[in-house]
């Protein structure tokens, strides 16, 4: 591990010095990929030197305490040297989290994809409730929110919706919120006042970037316009600007019509397309790897159950992590920060302990 952290802080030395030659600037492309290695490298470096800096405080706080007679003198430096120790131990923590591979779609937007399941009408209600609390999550982090896709009911609810989240590690924090989200209350419709269970499902994608070669043979599409459904705003329904794109390799179908050109529905239904595809692609080779699949939390299978949001109890429950709060109102007002920070937790430290059984 500090052979490679070593490595690194000689690379982060090469990277400044680039920068500090003025002719760098002139090659944009060049300028931008070192500002971001830079800027991915800059919190290894700066606790790798925490690091080495405590580990020097130690020793000499180990050098003076034997040559040190005087006694008050020598717990004031057995304090030092205590806390310096600490800050090791927990600085070779954060050094192994940080030295984790990292996902390469950490830093993309996402597409997100919430589809009503079992309930009926009011799966279709918690589907539109779930696809407020993103937006509202979205605007605490401001972030872009984008929809590209509805399919609304006539009472609020939604069988479906696709949109896109623009910011700055998106996928980072989302990607954990793939899979089956289930809700267990009493439905405005329900007379009786019994409790029901529905489902929706979400599905995380990164947005599929020109580095990335997903290859959309036109023979392989038909694209189909029409009219937009639903309740459009002004020329909406009243031109042809409605795109959906069936491909026939995979049978995948996705539509767009919330913009009033036809090129702009075309260009975000491709965009689905595409980050479907990739996901597509990501999750076969997901499951052909199943030791990752042991070790990840929240990025694998799209059937697992991961949530409940039980309205009576005012609780929610992650199930992958075992965390259960009682705060349901705020949740479903987009305050998921402390879900995803114990999601990321976790993924951390089943990778942690899986590479400390590698080595």
């Amino acid at each position: 591990m500090f052979d490679k952290l070593e490595d690194l802080l000689i690379r982060f030395d090469e990277i400044m010095g680039e920068l500090g030659q003025p002719t760098v600037a002139n090659n944009q492309e060049r300028f931008r990929a070192l500002m971001k290695e830079q800027s991915d490298l800059t919190p290894v470096v700066e606790a790798y030197k925490e690091y080495k800096k405590s580990r020097q405080d130690i020793e000499d706080s180990l050098a003076m305490l034997e040559e040190e007679a005087d006694e008050e003198m020598r717990e004031m430096l057995k304090e030092e040297l205590n806390g310096a120790k600490k800050r090791v131990e927990g600085l070779e923590q954060e050094l192994k989290v940080l030295l984790l591979p990292k996902d390469p779609n950490d830093d993309k937007n996402v597409i997100v994809e919430i589809r009503a399941g079992a309930g009926g009408d009011e799966a279709a209600l918690f589907a539109a409730e779930i696809y407020r609390l993103y937006v509202h999550y979205a605007e605490s982090q401001r972030w872009k929110v984008e929809t590209m896709n509805v399919d609304e009911i006539g009472i609020g609810g939604m069988k479906e919706v696709n949109f896109m989240i623009t910011g700055q590690g998106a996928y980072s924090r989302l990607k954990y919120e793939s899979g089956v989200h289930r809700v267990q209350r009493v439905p405005e419709t329900e007379s009786g006042g019994r409790i029901h269970t529905s489902t929706i499902s979400v599905a995380v994608m990164p947005e599929v970037d020109e580095d990335i070669d997903i290859v959309i043979e036109d023979k392989d599409v038909r694209v189909d316009v029409m009219r937009a459904s639903g309740n459009g705003g002004q020329c909406v329904n009243t031109t042809d600007s409605a795109v959906r794109l069936t491909h026939y390799p995979t049978g995948i179908v996705v539509y767009s019509q919330t913009e009033k050109s036809q090129l702009q529905n075309k260009a975000k239904a491709y965009a689905l397309l595409k980050a479907k595809l990739y996901d597509m692609e990501q999750q076969q080779r997901h499951d052909a790897e199943a030791e990752l699949r042991r070790s990840q939390i929240g990025t694998g299978d799209r059937s697992e159950k991961i949530r409940t949001y039980n309205f009576p109890q005012g609780r929610v429950t992650d199930h992958r992590i075992n965390l259960t709060l009682y705060k349901l109102d705020k949740v479903m007002n987009g305050d998921i920060q402390e879900i995803i920070d114990a999601c990321i937790a976790a993924d951390q430290a089943a990778k942690l302990t899986k590479m400390n059984e590698n080595e």
